[in-house]
């Protein structure tokens, strides 16, 4: 698939933005600014943007407890973002949901998620919505390789597929499930290989490559447009740093720095700076000016969660919504 100038460029763009966002939650959390937890997807940004570049703005995600890249690349606004991050009225979730918990439904941001495998059953319902509204949008859940094993993603996929609904799963394969490596946890390489015991395709795709990323997704939706159902991809990548923020020495109890330093080596970021200036798409100074313009966003973004309220004790149990069923 050739891609044109404009969409390489928009990947560039997308992709360093999750970078630079992500870069300054990482000081800003060691100054104390951010609460609670942030777990960064520095490394893996190509499956972001690749993914949510063949989506139509009506179409929906569901994300993860890693999901401030999924939620940039589906159109997020940086303000509300680092809002949402710094715990302020004006977040996303009215700062009290914070890293985990980024939604906005009217982007078809179903919400991240900080259960591991959460996001798989509301990509179902929402792809079951689609199929009895009888619209073609289509449903991406991203997940991990340390989902997989769980309940909800065989229920999923199985639902998925017998229906066929327009779901299509996302594996980003980072090698870890916190801090043991797929290897102690599954007894397979290729987490795709499961996409047949539910009848649907499984592909496999280097997850560093954001032309490779965009193709192989590209391809599932069509597919999941056209009422042929759901599709699993993997994506092999890598975080750069710990678990989360606060994981000591970025995971280093757990592996090693030269396991670390190689997959930095594989930055897809850097890949398609090379196909960029190879192919005479961009050059150095073109792209130093859209870091600038990233930059001046997240800064001004810093600015407008610096100075917003937190929200007040009395509004600790507003938008707090619980079944009825459950009161009987």
């Amino acid at each position: 698939m050739k891609l044109g100038k404009e969409k390489l460029l928009s990947f560039y763009r997308m992709m360093q933005t999750i970078r630079l966002f992500e870069s300054r939650i990482a000081d800003l959390y060691a100054r104390g600014t951010v609460p609670g937890l942030a777990h960064l997807y520095i490394g893996e940004e190509a499956v972001a943007a690749g993914v949510c570049g063949a989506l139509r703005p009506d179409d929906f995600i569901t994300s993860t407890h890693r999901g401030h890249g999924h939620v940039i690349a589906k159109g997020a606004e940086l303000k509300p973002m680092m809002a949402e991050l710094f715990g302020r009225r004006t977040g996303y979730c009215k700062g009290k949901g914070g890293s985990m918990h980024i939604a906005d439904m009217n982007m078809g941001i179903l919400g991240a998620n900080g259960i591991a495998g959460g996001g798989l059953p509301i990509a179902v319902g929402a792809g079951w919505s689609a199929k009895w509204r009888g619209t073609d949008q289509v449903t991406v859940c991203f997940f991990g390789d340390g989902a997989s094993n769980n309940g909800t993603f065989h229920e999923s996929l199985n639902l998925a597929s017998l229906h066929k609904l327009p779901v299509i799963f996302v594996c980003e394969n980072n090698q870890y499930g916190i801090s043991v490596c797929q290897v102690k946890h599954q007894p397979i390489l290729d987490i795709a290989t499961r996409a047949t015991s539910y009848d649907m395709p499984g592909s496999i795709a280097d997850g560093n490559d954001v032309t490779a990323v965009y193709e192989s997704a590209a391809k599932a939706v069509r597919r999941a447009r056209a009422g042929e159902g759901p599709s699993l991809l993997e994506f092999k990548t890598y975080r750069w740093r710990g678990h989360h923020e606060g994981d000591p020495n970025q995971g280093e109890r757990y592996r090693t720095k030269e396991e670390i330093a190689q997959w930095i080596e594989k930055c897809p970021i850097q890949r398609l700076v090379a196909k960029l200036v190879r192919e005479k798409i961009s050059d150095r100074k073109d792209l130093d000016e859209i870091d600038r313009e990233i930059t001046a966003a997240i800064d001004a973004a810093v600015e407008f969660a610096t100075q917003s309220e937190f929200p007040a004790i009395e509004e600790m149990y507003e938008d707090v919504y619980v079944s009825e069923g459950l009161n009987r």
